[in-house]
């Protein structure tokens, strides 16, 4: 049979899942990952190393498995993300629990982070200083966890965390190593939304990142 395109399994009404590993729910010990989370969660929150946090309602830090084998990284939260105070909840999030769902994940299985924890202004990309003042918390965020995939979601994330002059339709699809785990790099659910010709590389580039993280079972 064959395998049915991202196309395909967007429309479907009721998203698959799995239930979310054992790690999750790890017997208490000392320096636990998800306690040094907190206590980073707590730091990120009380910041204000640049000015995005002037005008952002509240800090969008990050959720999911603390001990995740793979972590999707965006650009920055948005109105909706703002408001809640989590990432990928609106429009660009919906479409990327569809994009998990059909690769086989739960949202709970993975972790998901942005670049900058705080609203840029009118959705505007952030400026160099301000990704400067956020990424190391990111970068702490990648050592607590300790992913051994990381999915740059868009050209903000790969450029941060690949290359400086990378654009995302030259390097999507092929595998980096860097942050001690694999590097891929594909296109933001938000480009997907504005050009749907997007959404057959991201399928490809999502294939390669199940099949990688199934090998890691």
């Amino acid at each position: 049979m064959k395998e049915p395109y991202l196309f395909d399994l967007l429309t479907e009404t009721k998203p698959r899942s799995r239930p979310a590993p054992p790690c999750i729910t790890a017997p208490a010990a000392k320096n636990r990952p998800e306690d040094s989370l907190a206590a980073l969660r707590q730091e990120v929150t009380a910041c204000s190393r640049c000015r995005l946090r002037q005008s952002a309602t509240q800090t969008v830090f990050g959720e999911g498995n603390p001990q995740a084998k793979i972590i999707f990284v965006g650009e920055g939260p948005g109105a909706d993300e703002d408001r809640l105070g989590r990432p990928f909840v609106g429009a660009a999030g919906k479409l990327l629990d569809k994009i998990l769902a059909a690769a086989g994940f739960a949202r709970e299985e993975v972790y998901i982070a942005n670049v900058v924890k705080c609203r840029p202004p009118r959705n505007r990309l952030p400026a160099r200083d301000e990704v400067n003042a956020c990424l190391p918390y990111l970068l702490r965020q990648l050592a607590l966890i300790r992913p051994r995939i990381i999915v740059c979601l868009g050209a903000l994330a790969t450029q941060v965390l690949l290359d400086d002059k990378a654009r995302v339709s030259v390097v999507r699809g092929r595998w980096f190593e860097k942050y001690n785990a694999k590097v891929m790099a594909t296109y933001h659910p938000a480009a997907l939304l504005r050009d749907v010709t997007k959404k057959r590389p991201v399928w490809e580039d999502m294939k390669q990142v199940r099949d990688f993280y199934r090998s890691l079972q």
